[in-house]
């Protein structure tokens, strides 16, 4: 028995500029979710995804008309985000449909999801670094729980960026798991792998999530108030209004032994200081 821990972001680790830009591409928060996934379940979630992106996007880029290779052309989140946000009427119900259907998927094959959102302070540099790193801990520790109760163990698969960066990543949590002292993620049994969504549809899922659901959900819920650009959306509070109840319910969640709440969506808003709550629902 081994579980599966899939990890994507949506935005960049730049600094957002102090004055908006209506038609700037400057992102302004930062999406690192997790996909928690039984690799007992990974075969026919794979051969249902591949149908489905097939009976939503017959046009893709497929190599050859085998089965299989219908995984390696890929619907990107942000693709999805335009299309739910910004397009005409049939693009969108079309977007929309398949969205629907993604999160049957989660649901059909109990996939549970955790993740850390950043919003980025306009002016304020941001160390992309650090808080990209923190997220992975983060995740690593939420996933170990995880294991914990399911009396299992996993591993991590990430979403492969440069060679420095996935050594970085992954000397971080090297430095957690093999302290000498209270050494951490000790069901998680190894470093974190780096993939290639392109063969993966656990990657390709969570970039689904992140790009198209946590990305521009976050992004209007947490900035609309102080950013205008591209990616500030109104049409944002639709997909919340549509998925914000059933992505809190697909969260892994739990209390520590300090008695705080811990894991599922966090968020740290230090403009307005609203918590993921708002996420889910209009508060």
């Amino acid at each position: 028995m081994v579980k599966i821990c899939y990890i994507d972001e949506s935005g960049d680790l730049g600094t957002l500029p102090l004055r908006s830009d209506p038609d700037g591409n400057h992102q302004p928060v930062l999406a690192i979710g997790g996909i928690f996934i039984d690799h007992e379940s990974l075969y026919e979630l794979t051969h249902d995804f591949i149908k489905l992106k097939y009976r939503y996007y017959p046009g893709l880029n497929y190599p050859t008309d085998k089965f299989l290779d219908r995984i390696i052309p890929e619907i990107k989140g942000a693709d999805l985000r335009r299309n739910a946000m910004r397009a005409g009427r049939r693009i969108k119900r079309h977007a929309i449909g398949f969205l629907d259907r993604i999160i049957d998927l989660f649901y059909k094959y109990d996939i549970r999801i955790v993740g850390r959102i950043w919003v980025k302070i306009p002016g304020k540099p941001f160390n992309g670094k650090a808080v990209y790193t923190s997220s992975i801990q983060s995740i690593y520790t939420y996933f170990d729980n995880y294991l914990q109760q399911e009396c299992d163990y996993g591993i991590v698969i990430a979403d492969s960026r440069d060679y420095i960066k996935n050594i970085n990543l992954s000397h971080s949590v090297f430095t957690q798991k093999f302290r000498y002292l209270y050494p951490l993620y000790q069901n998680i049994v190894e470093m974190p792998c780096f993939g290639h969504s392109n063969n993966l549809a656990g990657l390709q899922l969570c970039d689904i999530l992140c790009s198209a659901l946590l990305f521009p959900i976050a992004s209007y819920v947490y900035c609309s108030q102080v950013i205008n650009n591209v990616h500030v959306q109104p049409a944002a509070l639709e997909l919340r209004s549509r998925y914000g109840h059933r992505l809190r319910e697909l969260q892994h969640r739990y209390t520590n032994k300090d008695g705080f709440n811990m894991g599922g969506i966090v968020v740290s808003d230090p403009i307005q200081k609203q918590n993921a709550i708002a996420m889910f629902k209009d508060v």
